[in-house]
């Protein structure tokens, strides 16, 4: 077990986009970071080979790795303080007729069963550990208040991590676990590159939208991380200013 008396943070969706820039600047303000996704040489690439990274190559989905994950972690470090539950996926624009029962199975196993997944292990490792307690964030989205075209999938599995978020929010009381959400809108990652070209619109038109540096996406996970156990952000919506966001839906 390893004698560093820093902050330490799990991080999934490490490899690429937010994770990796939320993981790159934990790691800068000295916190250990746990790296999680499946392709190793992404998180690799994530760690930089500093040396406060835990690199953990593994499915979300997977309930076993999961929990093989979250318990070499804490043989590594004793303790977890702070999950950034941030993995995920989408589809693209399509009515609910013509989606494939098997791409929605695949985007609510990564979005939905892998969020409580790795709720779930951290829970328990932050309801077990001395001290007790810890934080966990959950990413959500601004679909989980406004829906796109199209997005039938994607929304449905933002509500649900709404839906976590509050519930764990009232089940961490007694354990001094906290839980808040972050719902970022138009984050420029290789996910959003689309948007700087054209998607669609509620008036059925395709157009470019706004986006927004992802360092403001990790400054503002780091802001909810640092705070005491005792004070929580609940909800937070970080978002670039001009999109389509505000007057949606």
């Amino acid at each position: 077990m390893s004698n560093d008396t820093a902050q330490s943070i799990l991080i999934t969706g490490a490899g690429s986009g937010i994770g990796r820039v939320t993981a790159r600047l934990f790691l800068d303000e000295g916190w250990r970071v746990a790296l999680v996704g499946r392709r190793a040489e992404a998180l690799e690439e994530t760690a930089q080979g500093h040396a406060r990274a835990l690199v953990l190559p593994l499915d979300v989905t997977d309930a076993q790795a999961v929990d093989a994950g979250f318990g070499r972690l804490a043989d590594e470090w004793g303790r977890l303080d702070v999950l950034f539950n941030n993995a995920g996926m989408g589809l693209p624009s399509t009515m609910i007729d013509e989606i494939a029962v098997e791409d929605w199975l695949a985007l609510s196993n990564v979005n939905i069963t892998g969020m409580f997944l790795c709720a779930r292990a951290a829970f328990g490792l932050m309801r077990r550990q001395d001290p007790q307690g810890g934080r966990i964030i959950n990413n959500g989205s601004v679909s989980a208040h406004v829906p796109r075209p199209g997005s039938a999938p994607y929304t449905m599995s933002k509500h649900a991590v709404t839906g976590l978020t509050r519930t764990l929010s009232l089940d961490g009381r007694a354990f001094n676990i906290a839980c808040g959400q972050i719902d970022i809108g138009n984050a420029l990652t290789d996910m959003a590159q689309a948007m700087t070209v054209g998607v669609p619109q509620a008036d059925g038109s395709i157009r470019a939208e706004a986006v927004m540096d992802a360092a403001h996406v990790a400054s503002s996970v780091l802001h909810m991380a640092r705070l005491p156990l005792e004070a929580n952000v609940q909800f937070m919506t970080v978002m670039a200013t001009a999109m389509p966001y505000i007057g949606r839906g």
